[in-house]
């Protein structure tokens, strides 16, 4: 295999300048912008009207452009794997490992064989952001200075963790193309080393949706609580409109001309992160014959295929090409190697399907129109939780999902060398775990089984092979069925207040040993250990702001779950709840008296004391330039803490910039809580405010209303729109 080169490009200086836009470019997109309206409500949302879907796309991406284009092009830096001409050698071989997972040359031709109506949709993409910079001269993009259309193709999933390893880690690939000498000899780079919270907090990417069915809501119609936990301010909250049939309105995430989370005037659409396993690592057996590679297949020898790659790299002030040969089986790409075997990735990370599902689903109407578009089967990370107003309340564990050999043990490499373990096909939608209408009348999926997600109206586990849904639970999911499981009937307010229920339930699991090790005869105890049990003990498990035992319980939490074992893989990680009732039992008495004493004592040596009100130390600021957090600057006290606790709405905070207070970073994004009648009704909130500019009023209009899960009324219908406009204009104008 062949060794990083880096070639130098005569030493071409780091530098951004304006793209320069032809007069036919810039004539279709004057023309384009005639035929869009753009109207930002009292909260900045932007309401985009347009005649064609086309147009209202392009209106979409100019609006999303106003308020984050650096997002925007962050994003595609990333799925092209252009990160390293930013970030230099840091994000190398992420790069490495995009380039090898998504060929853009495919989806050059995706784009140029895709159907006339579905390139209009893209070419407005494509023309919405270049039009935005061509106004905005004073906009300097790092490196995208000219989007292409076919770029919307390297984008399929909005997801936040759209790419999908098959478990081959990113150290893997450093390995195995850094290092000319092959993977198994060393490693070029280690893993940085995570912190104590970093270690806890690594997966908190999951999401919460409820369905409610006629059955259970107080108003006779169904319902949908929409919650995402994703770092903030990863998306943007829209309403597209056009006239013909586009009507939704929800969360897009930057870059994406489609609603990832959302609803319309019949239905909506809440996708959590998937653990269903839709992706293999292929243990290939490799020889190498008169210098060239081959693999075994079937007792054959099949020549490895090679695709050179060239990744621009920032070095100083300079960019200087990072040439390397990539390697295929015909599973897929080589990602990196384990036990002297390479490891090729079969995966589902992107294709012109994909897309157009999404859009489908952006458009869709009526649950056939939703199930139709479902039917292509092309989404390979999300599921999905669905109401709408003929009263169906439905769940999908998945979407993409290949037909295998439930015998072997998908969680972990297969074996390359035979076709016994190639895939048959894709199972069909019918056939994948779901709840359609539960007599107990709701559901709710928390990242968690979907086994549990509909009580004892729940699919059975027995019935479906094991590499479809791991049967693991969390103490979300715990949380959620004990608020849903009952005979209460529930307004639209009465589900966002389940939705933002601050009950920690891992601490009903996570105490007693605690407790019990306390009574045990001859334990010494030193320091504050008698107080704090006292403190602990009184706890009512729910999080608040002037609470100190939330304090002190989320710091003795915190190096408790530090000790659990890393998961073998991202399925078995789902089982949250058994992997800590297993690390209990492995504790010794002493053990949990020492891990209170650290967390006292960290406490103390960063506050002064560890009996210290959660709301003191858990803050919401949000800096101008989006990292520079200060204690001394204003902040809001916050209440929530990580959903890992059990908690149904996400804070995760750590101490930032060297600061003593921990400031949030992810969780709750856009929310919604819908009710299907026969006039929609609406309520979303979203991480501090619409606007990413720090001299807006929309920067923190909705920030203590997000802490206090205090929802803001949708507005949905035009008429209600012009009522609260605060700017109405055409993309490229003035805001009037």
């Amino acid at each position: 295999m062949k060794k990083l080169l880096f070639v130098s490009l005569l030493g071409l200086p780091f530098i951004s300048s304006a793209q320069k836009f032809t007069k036919a470019e810039i004539a279709r997109y004057i023309d384009q912008a005639k035929q869009v309206t753009i109207i930002r409500d009292n909260w900045g949302v932007p309401h985009i009207y347009g005649k064609t879907d086309a147009n209202v796309v392009f209106g979409l991406m100019y609006a999303q452009c106003e308020e984050n284009f650096k997002g925007i092009e962050r994003n595609y830096l990333y799925q092209l794997g252009k990160q390293a001409e930013v970030d230099g050698e840091s994000n190398l071989y992420t790069d490495v490992q995009l380039q090898l997972i998504a060929d853009s040359a495919q989806a050059i031709k995706e784009y140029k064989t895709s159907a006339p109506a579905f390139k209009k949709l893209m070419d407005a993409f494509a023309d919405g952001i270049n039009y935005y910079l061509y106004k905005h001269p004073e906009t300097k993009p790092q490196v995208l200075k000219h989007f292409e259309p076919w770029y919307a193709l390297m984008f399929t999933d909005g997801s936040v963790a759209a790419t999908i390893t098959g478990g081959i880690t990113l150290n893997e690939t450093r390995k195995f193309y850094g290092d000319s000498t092959a993977a198994k000899y060393g490693s070029v780079h280690a893993d940085k080393p995570l912190s104590t919270e970093d270690r806890v907090f690594d997966r908190e990417i999951g999401s919460n949706g409820f369905a409610i069915s006629p059955k259970k809501s107080a108003s006779g119609y169904a319902m949908l609580y929409i919650n995402p936990h994703v770092p903030f301010y990863f998306r943007s909250e829209v309403q597209l409109v056009s006239e013909e049939g586009l009507n939704a309105y929800g969360a897009v995430t930057w870059g994406q001309f489609f609603i990832y989370q959302g609803f319309n005037a019949h239905c909506g659409w809440m996708h959590t992160s998937s653990n269903a396993d839709v992706a293999d690592a292929y243990a290939e057996k490799i020889i190498k014959k008169d210098n060239k590679w081959f693999y075994e297949y079937d007792d054959k020898l099949k020549p490895i295929t090679q695709r050179e790659l060239v990744i621009n790299c920032k070095k100083g002030d300079k960019i200087e090409p990072v040439k390397i040969t990539g390697f295929y089986t015909h599973h897929g790409p080589v990602l990196g190697s384990r036990d002297g075997k390479w490891l090729a990735l079969k995966a589902n990370n992107r294709s012109y399907d994909a897309l157009l599902e999404s859009w489908l689903i952006t458009k869709a109407n009526t649950y056939v129109q939703y199930v139709k578009a479902m039917d292509m089967l092309q989404n390979a990370t999300n599921n999905t939780v669905y109401a709408d107003d003929q009263g169906n309340a439905v769940f999908w564990y998945g979407n993409f999902m290949p037909k295998r050999n439930p015998k072997l043990d998908w969680t972990q490499p297969v074996d390359g060398t035979t076709s016994a373990t190639e895939w048959k096909g894709l199972h069909p939608l019918s056939e994948i775990v779901q709840v359609r209408n539960p007599a107990g009348g709701w559901i709710q999926n928390c990242n968690a089984t979907p086994f549990a997600s509909a009580g004892k109206y729940s699919p059975e586990a027995a019935k479906y092979p094991a590499y479809m849904a791991p049967d693991g639970q969390n103490y979300r999911g715990i949380n959620a069925v004990k608020l849903l499981d009952n005979n209460e009937k529930l307004t639209l307010e009465g589900i966002i207040a389940k939705g933002y229920d601050r009950y920690l339930a891992a601490f009903d699991v996570i105490l007693p040993p605690l407790f019990k090790a306390y009574e045990q005869p001859g334990m010494e105890y030193k320091g504050n250990i008698t107080s704090a049990l006292d403190l602990l003990k009184k706890w009512d498990r729910r999080a608040s702001v002037n609470s100190a035992a939330t304090t002190l319980g989320v710091e003795y939490g915190t190096l408790l779950f530090a000790m659990l074992p890393r998961a073998a893989s991202s399925e078995a990680g789902t089982y949250q709840t058994e992997r800590v009732e297993n690390l209990l039992k492995t504790i010794k008495p002493e053990q949990f008296i020492q891990l209170l004493n650290e967390a006292t004592e960290n406490l103390t040596k960063r506050y002064g004391t560890w009996n210290i009100a959660w709301g003191e130390v858990n803050r919401y600021q949000r800096p101008a330039d989006g990292v520079s957090f200060d204690d001394n600057q204003p902040s809001l006290p916050a209440a929530s803490v990580a959903s890992t606790f059990g908690q149904l709405p996400s804070y995760v905070s750590r101490p930032m910039n060297n600061s003593k207070k921990r400031y949030g970073y992810s969780g709750n994004s856009f929310m919604a809580a819908v009710e299907f009648g026969p006039r929609v009704r609406a309520k979303s909130l979203i991480t501090g405010g619409q606007s990413l500019n720090a001299s807006s009023k929309h920067f923190t209009d909705q920030a203590q209303m997000y802490l206090d899960g205090q929802f803001k009324d949708v507005l949905f219908y035009k008429k209600d729109v012009l009522k609260h406009a605060e700017a109405t204009y055409h993309p490229g104008e003035e805001k009037q």
